[in-house]
């Protein structure tokens, strides 16, 4: 199994020894060095993950490492010193030191930012997460394995599982993990509940023929007939109109499943899988959600974290968004040294959809092979009208402030209706009905109706 790599250079043998065995305990393999001279001898023949340097040294500072040896040939380095200044400080910034730690320093501390650099390393496993793990669920906090061991445990079953989070937190690939450990031969359908108008949807879902009597899994072009042998994923179930509800409900109603001759159960002939950006119970008491439907679709209740829960995942996940548009595009880039510490600051409201985002932008928009990956704030150029007057300017009909406001919000949330009927103050519904009576099916990324 690979191996991360630590070198500690600094001539404090008593602080050496103690963050060697801290970077041990965190899974690297660790080189000790007092001197440059001892250091420089270790790089040029191994690669370090991680780079724990003193500035004072008995042969020069430690900042004098960035001159002789190519660094993007290594990993991640840190300054540990206990005689600060400003000059070295500024000269840091300029460096790829992800921090600047002053002795005496919290053990905690520094056994944090190991452990962000070793999570890069740890394999895929029921204690880490990785792409090969569990169908692209990535990330190393407590809580996003706990989701990953409740689709180990409950993927190969034929349970109905709930799944709900905020908006962007992975429910649809949570949803499409549990479909690839059912082992079902079938297809995933997806519905999106908050996508369609109620007639639409009740065709969709039941049939072209929503009236019909004939049993769900029977009508043509039902989503219950597509995917008969494999999974029906019912996401925003919480934005489904309650008649449907009512009739989904008993629709799910069906007779335990017949055993072979063996007397082993077969599986049955669908597995429903439903997403709510809510709390269930916060959804039924608001009348969003029928009891009867959500106990038929709840046999596991599987509540997502957002991702600012969890902690250093954000970086994780920054590099293995990176890994994917580099394997696409044939490049090598990288998030920019130094960039750890403000990522880790923003608390990504979109979550993990908002972090794409945030990656594929800088990726797309910078020269650098080193990445500066930002948010996209709601005063950033791309949010912005490009001419903000039309819509204060005296005499603009409230009709076409309404229309624009509409627009430009289901633009920025990529047509997610219910994104932007909270960001609008309105409900889901609303969204709906505007876009029915303005003739509207979806909005380009410019805003512009389609």
């Amino acid at each position: 199994m690979p191996q991360p790599t630590a070198l500690i250079l600094d001539d404090d043998g008593t602080f050496a020894r103690a963050a060697g065995q801290l970077a041990f305990s965190a899974g690297f393999r660790v080189q000790l060095a007092e001197t440059l001279a001892e250091a420089r001898t270790f790089l040029a023949r191994t690669r370090a993950d991680l780079v724990l340097l003193d500035l004072q040294l008995p042969d020069g500072s430690g900042m004098d490492l960035f001159d002789d040896v190519d660094l993007a040939d290594h990993g991640q380095v840190v300054i540990v010193t206990g005689r600060p200044s400003l000059e070295s400080a500024t000269r840091a910034v300029s460096t790829p030191v992800i921090e600047y730690l002053v002795k005496p320093l919290d053990p905690a501390q520094l056994r944090r930012v190991m452990d962000r650099v070793a999570a890069r390393w740890r394999p895929a496993g029921p204690s880490s997460v990785d792409l090969s793990a569990v169908s692209g669920i990535v990330g190393n906090a407590p809580q996003i394995r706990a989701v990953v061991d409740s689709v180990l445990r409950t993927g190969p079953t034929d349970a109905s599982v709930l799944i709900w989070g905020e908006p962007g937190s992975g429910k649809a690939l949570v949803a499409s993990a549990l479909h690839a450990a059912s082992g079902r031969s079938g297809p995933l359908v997806t519905l999106d509940c908050s996508a369609l108008a109620p007639d639409d949807l009740a065709a969709a879902l039941f049939g072209t023929d929503a009236r019909s009597s004939a049993p769900v899994s029977r009508c043509n072009g039902s989503a219950f007939a597509r995917a008969q042998g494999g999974t029906l994923f019912l996401d925003a179930i919480d934005r489904m109109p309650l008649d449907l509800q009512a009739r989904l409900a008993e629709a799910l109603e069906i007779p335990a499943p017949s055993r072979d001759s063996s007397g082993i159960p077969a599986p049955a002939p669908i597995r429903v899988l439903a997403a709510s950006a809510r709390d269930p119970e916060e959804a039924m008491r608001d009348r969003a959600l029928r009891p009867d439907l959500y106990y038929a679709l709840a046999q596991v209740s599987l509540a997502l974290p957002s991702l600012r829960e969890r902690g250093e995942d954000v970086v994780v996940l920054v590099g293995h968004f990176i890994e994917r548009l580099n394997l696409h595009y044939g490049r090598a880039k990288r998030l920019a040294p130094g960039s750890e510490a403000a990522l880790l600051r923003h608390s990504w409201p979109g979550n993990v959809r908002e972090l794409r985002a945030a990656v594929q932008r800088a990726y797309l928009l910078e020269d650098s092979d080193d990445l500066h990956v930002r948010p996209q704030l709601p005063s950033d150029p791309v949010w912005r009208e490009s001419d903000t007057s039309i819509l204060f300017s005296v005499g603009t009909p409230l009709a076409e402030i309404e229309r624009r406001a509409l627009l430009k919000t289901l633009a920025h949330f990529d047509n997610d209706k219910t994104a932007t009927a909270r960001a609008l103050g309105v409900s889901v519904r609303t969204v709906h009905n505007q876009l029915a009576r303005l003739g509207i099916r979806r909005v380009g990324a410019d805003g512009s109706a389609e």
